[in-house]
């Protein structure tokens, strides 16, 4: 029998709401916290979207993580308690490899790039969330969770959680937390660096709940007093219309490819880095870093700097 387990995201609603009109009058009274009206509202209507999206494609991930988990699991691990934790961690592990390469290649950025396209940072940005993203292959990442034998039912409630939590680390209210929580766990400062544009914090802190997975393989790059975090993309998107917000990469891609002269350049143009062009004629997040290093009078990045390439427009 499969297992019954509630949708975390959706019990949170009522929170996410609560907290956001919270951090509003919070920014008002002190300035700690930005908000602009047309901003936020995109950001709910591609919230609502993204809603809709997933649950009309849902079925499909749930009949095809299902046949996986019962014609390829390894193991029965059963549903204790650590089974769940070990799906939590797991799960977390997954998000940092696919949110990783939702920048490195601009097939899954064409879906995540809705994420980083508000200018501001406040717990709506972070309903700000893709309609497309069942499109790319980033789901893969996740199968050989389900291989190992834990059931998809407990992946997807783990999923969930992890979505939950790091609803609370997209705001500019939080400065620190206690060092022993920064060092193991995404905290908002962490998750600013994400967000920023400025040509330090490119390619960084991809983790979802835990830290620690930045600073094991080399994307972990700390938040710097002497360089406030920029927010939204390298070059602004200009427009609250949701509809262009949720595409314009696609289209992008589509009109790149068209244009083309040879299949290797059609499948460069999905699959390299975001900025990537046959002739060099826009920037990969490698050669803005190049270039801002070069400006400071430097001939090497830093030595938290990863070797990643982040999506710029």
């Amino acid at each position: 029998m499969l297992l019954d387990l509630p949708k975390p995201t959706e019990l949170a609603v009522p929170a996410f709401v609560f907290f956001i009109l919270v951090e509003m009058i919070y920014g008002w009274k002190t300035g700690r916290a930005r908000f602009e009206g047309r901003d936020a509202f995109t950001s709910l209507l591609m919230g609502l979207g993204s809603t809709i999206s997933g649950a009309l494609t849902a079925g499909i991930f749930f009949v095809f993580s299902y046949w996986v988990w019962e014609n390829f699991a390894i193991f029965d691990m059963g549903a204790g308690l650590w089974v769940f934790a070990l799906a939590f961690v797991l799960d977390d592990f997954a998000y940092y490899w696919i949110h990783r390469f939702g920048h490195r290649m601009r097939w899954m950025w064409a879906a995540h790039v809705i994420h980083h396209s508000s200018q501001h940072y406040n717990l709506t940005t972070a309903l700000r969330q893709t309609w497309t993203g069942q499109f790319t292959p980033g789901f893969l990442f996740k199968l050989p969770i389900f291989v190992l034998g834990i059931e998809p039912a407990i992946v997807f409630f783990c999923a969930g959680l992890n979505l939950v939590y790091q609803f609370w680390i997209h705001t500019e209210a939080i400065q620190k937390m206690p060092r022993w929580f920064e060092a193991v766990m995404n905290t908002p400062s962490h998750h600013r660096v994400h967000h920023a544009n400025n040509p330090r914090y490119l390619d960084a802190n991809y983790a979802g709940v835990f830290i620690i997975w930045d600073k094991m393989f080399g994307s972990f790059i700390p938040e710097r007093e002497d360089d406030p975090c920029r927010y939204g993309l390298v070059r602004d998107l200009g427009t609250f219309n949701p509809l262009r917000v949720a595409t314009h990469e696609w289209v992008g891609i589509m009109r790149d490819m068209w244009s083309a002269k040879s299949w290797k350049h059609k499948m460069l143009y999905l699959l390299a880095p975001p900025g990537w062009t046959p002739d060099g004629s826009r920037k990969t997040s490698d050669m803005i870093r190049a270039e801002w290093l070069a400006r400071n009078g430097r001939t090497e990045a830093e030595p938290d700097t990863p070797a990643t390439t982040q999506a710029a427009e």
